[in-house]
């Protein structure tokens, strides 16, 4: 006779069809971070339509920053509320909504807008920021309930893989079909663009908002239906006072757990130094190495499938040896990536070996840099899932997750607004990203006092 392993929550695990449409979330959301924080609408708007590079990627810097800003505000009461209260969908509900209203205002950028435009623009990204990120916090919080301990890494590191596929696929649409050389007036796949998209106008680039936004309300839909949620324990008042109570008994014990506070400080830097990479990584390659949108946008596929691997690959190491030794791992390669990245220029590799005019050597190093960021990258995320769940009874998971946001936006906030200020005052791009690898650097350090749980 056989006994059924309990998922971390102690309930019978779901079944494979509220697996995959608990995993197809991040397909969902996947394009939200391809499309616009990183490869498409990001040095689009840098290159197009703030003033300059340099004060395009400052600029995005404030309104991520904001973003950001929020997010650590909230988050934490948001989870322990929805904790008292016990169902998350809600939640999910009304922060999707945000977000898709947020992706949609980008298409407003036009080239040459007044400031007025662009500030409206600013204010979209951080909704659409603030927002996904709260959506996300509620769907993680999911993961106990869903299988056992042993088959934590594989379940979030299939969900990460899952959401590199999803944006190479969205990505491949934008290139292929919507975004356009001005010049030649043709896709990457040399196709005029769907839906009558004027190149002139960079309207396959500012389509990037509204194709997330439907891809976003499409592709959640699984979680809706499928995915159990959690039975309700509380509601109104009474949630949000117990919500606030325990999260600040939590917040009051948490010097006591060394390895919770540990690892909640070293996400805070290690992810805060990611998703200011991500931010700015294409903004970066059209400033710095002079790349074009398609060429950010070849370059973003390359390190989406990198992440599809890594995920994948991950996760399944994280099954074996833990998530901890994955995570230490990933930020060190990381750190090596950053500085492969900003020793390139147009005329030089490694900070001091100079290339020739024609030489694609600082554009191959670019790239291999890249996939080993997407690689990297996509094993820290989903290996930071489970190690945060190690860390936290079960019943605690969606608080745990809103610290969590808040231990990743606490300075996530910071580490834009130190990019925005460095590139400011310097005018260097290159110089901008130095933050970005302090923080890799010394959220690693902080994860030796971090304890996982048996493997």
């Amino acid at each position: 006779m056989t006994t059924t392993e309990l998922t971390v929550s102690g309930r019978p695990p779901a079944d494979r069809r509220a697996r995959l449409s608990w995993m197809f979330f991040d397909w969902a959301a996947q394009p939200f971070h391809t499309l616009i924080l990183t490869f498409i609408f990001a040095p689009y708007f840098a290159a197009h339509v703030a003033p300059s590079p340099a004060e395009g990627q400052a600029m995005w810097g404030w309104a991520a920053g904001t973003g950001g800003l929020v997010i650590a505000l909230l988050a934490p009461i948001l989870g322990a509320v929805a904790d008292a209260s016990g169902p998350r969908k809600p939640f999910i509900a009304v922060f999707a909504l945000l977000a898709i209203i947020g992706a949609v205002g980008l298409w407003i950028a036009a080239p040459g807008a007044g400031p007025g435009i662009i500030t409206l623009t600013l204010i979209f990204l951080a909704i659409a920021l603030f927002s996904s990120e709260f959506a996300g916090t509620f769907v993680n919080a999911m993961m106990p309930d869903l299988v056992p301990r042993s088959e934590l890494g594989k379940l979030s590191g299939s969900g990460w893989a899952l959401g590199y596929v999803g944006g190479i696929v969205a990505l491949t649409i934008m290139l292929g079909l919507m975004s356009a050389n001005p010049e030649t007036g043709r896709t990457l796949l040399g196709l005029t663009p769907i839906l009558g998209l004027d190149p002139a106008t960079h309207e396959g680039d500012r389509a990037a908002g509204p194709l997330t936004a439907i891809w976003f309300l499409v592709f959640a839909i699984p979680l809706f239906l499928f995915v159990p949620d959690a039975p309700r324990r509380s509601g109104g008042g009474k949630a949000v006072r117990d919500g606030i109570a325990r999260l600040f008994a939590t917040v009051r014990s948490l010097p006591q757990n060394r390895s919770y506070f540990a690892f909640l400080i070293s996400s805070m830097l290690y992810r805060d130094g990611l998703n200011a990479l991500h931010a700015f990584g294409g903004i970066y390659a059209v400033g710095v190495l002079g790349l074009s949108i398609i060429e950010v946008g070849l370059f973003g596929i390359l390190a989406a499938v990198a992440g599809a691997i890594g995920a994948f690959a991950g996760g399944r190491l994280d099954a074996r040896i833990g998530p901890k030794p994955v995570v230490m791992t990933c930020c060190i390669l990381l750190v090596i990536a950053c500085l492969a990245v900003i020793s390139s220029t147009e005329t030089s590799i490694l900070f001091a070996i100079p290339v020739g005019a024609e030489s694609n050597a600082p554009l191959v190093l670019f790239y291999l840099a890249g996939a080993l960021i997407g690689a990297a990258g996509g094993a820290l995320q989903a290996a930071s899932r489970t190690l945060l769940i190690d860390q936290v009874p079960p019943e605690q998971a969606t608080e745990a997750f809103g610290l969590y946001a808040l231990s990743g936006r606490a300075t996530a906030f910071l580490g834009p607004y130190a990019i925005g200020i460095v590139t400011s005052l310097t005018l260097s791009q290159r110089l901008g990203i130095i933050p970005v690898i302090v923080l890799l650097a010394a959220g690693a350090l902080g994860l030796v006092l971090v304890k996982q749980a048996k493997v």
